[in-house]
């Protein structure tokens, strides 16, 4: 049997003894302020006791990349069976990113190249924690209207890295991705389907999508409101509707699926971003799609977990904690809200079932044992949950 110290990618990504995550440890309104060594162990612990085995992160400009490394490197130390790996993000953007007249034909070369530079150094420090190098997040989508660029730029950094493998200066288990929207793989509209995005599939080791029936309640609201069931009770629409946004993310991996058979590549889709938010006060709120809480939250979790499980995929689920940071000026928005945990280390629904179980005895997050929301009232979380409109009349018709 393979020892874990030498587990590559291949070995972890789409094995569910090793669960997938999204991360940020952030604990503030600002990034300005970073999450220290101790505060990240205690993070660490706490996804690891809920069967977390590889967590993503997205950029490595701040210091937050390097001290989950570190992080985790104290804990294998502190404790020989301690095991956590990482895909780490490398953070793209186009020319003039974030400014009025971002340039999406070129690269903010400068940038980029840093960080780049910066992820192979982390993945030279720390070989046996880094797993996967991602070119980019949400780099290529065109709403990504602020920072996109073009196939073309993801391309070149993914070949740089798989030369640096084939040089033998980066390890040749290491994969290569670039983490995008389903579109972006070329799974949905064919205004994706260029030159470029056929060789950087070619390039990567594999696809990690990104699929958000969530935000669709509100962009692309047919699935969310059309049935062929009239049902007797409020909790089936619910349970109906989120049913329907499992098949609605598995739709979009088969978009993905079928554009690389047209093309005859067969490599592996891993999900890099999927999840749910448990509070909205905009689109997807009481006044909007009718998406957001908890209970649904938690349906959305076990599908996609279920689902990915079964089919031998990773799902790097979006997100482990609340980051207050994403939309600072609106407490309330549901960018804030998509992890399993709140902020102070309450465990939302999802997880009510792992504090049941003991299974985050003696941890904490900011010296906070691991409780439940709702103070584990499901009746009060229920009172919360929104029932989807569902469009009968059309349906009838």
């Amino acid at each position: 049997m393979k020892n874990n110290s030498s587990l590559s990618a291949k070995d972890i990504l789409g094995n569910p003894k090793y669960l997938a995550i999204s991360y940020g440890g952030y604990r503030n309104n600002t990034r300005d302020t970073q999450p220290g060594i101790a505060e990240l162990k205690e993070d660490m612990k706490i996804l690891s006791a809920m069967g977390i085995g590889i967590l993503r992160t997205y950029n490595v400009h701040y210091d937050h990349a390097s001290n989950i490394l570190k992080a985790i490197q104290e804990l294998k130390e502190e404790d020989s069976n301690f095991e956590m790996y990482v895909m780490l993000g490398a953070w793209i953007d186009c020319e003039n990113a974030w400014t009025d007249h971002p340039n999406h034909d070129k690269e903010d070369i400068e940038t980029n190249s840093a960080e780049i530079n910066k992820a192979v150094t982390l993945a030279h420090q720390y070989p046996e924690i880094v797993k996967v190098l991602a070119v980019g997040n949400e780099a290529m989508v065109h709403w990504a209207w602020s920072y996109h660029v073009k196939p073309g730029i993801i391309l070149k950094w993914v070949n740089h890295l798989q030369n640096l493998k084939e040089s033998g200066e980066l390890s040749s288990d290491l994969w290569i991705t670039s983490s995008d929207n389903f579109a972006s793989w070329g799974g949905g509209e064919s205004a994706y389907h260029k030159e470029d995005l056929v060789k950087l599939i070619k390039a990567v080791d594999y696809v990690s999508m990104h699929t958000y029936a969530y935000h669709d309640t509100h962009y692309t609201p047919a699935y969310w409101i059309n049935d062929t069931i009239d049902y007797a009770t409020d909790i089936q629409k619910v349970e109906a509707a989120m049913l329907r946004a499992k098949h609605y993310a598995i739709s979009q991996y088969e978009g993905v699926k079928s554009y690389m058979d047209s093309l005859g590549i067969d490599k592996p889709i891993h999900v890099g971003e999927s999840g749910w938010a448990s509070v909205s006060n905009g689109l997807y709120g009481k006044n909007g799609s009718k998406a957001t809480d908890e209970y649904k939250a938690a349906l959305y979790y076990k599908h996609i977990r279920d689902w990915t499980n079964e089919a031998g995929m990773s799902c790097f689920f979006f997100e482990a904690f609340n980051e207050n940071w994403k939309d600072a000026q609106n407490p309330l928005g549901s960018e804030n809200h998509f992890g399993l945990f709140t902020m102070d280390g309450k465990a939302k629904y999802a997880l009510w079932d792992l504090v049941d179980q003991g299974v985050f005895q003696g941890l904490t997050r900011n010296g906070n044992p691991i409780t439940k929301t709702y103070k584990g009232n499901k009746d009060e979380l229920m009172k919360d949950v929104l029932v989807p409109d569902i469009n009968i009349e059309v349906i009838n018709n």
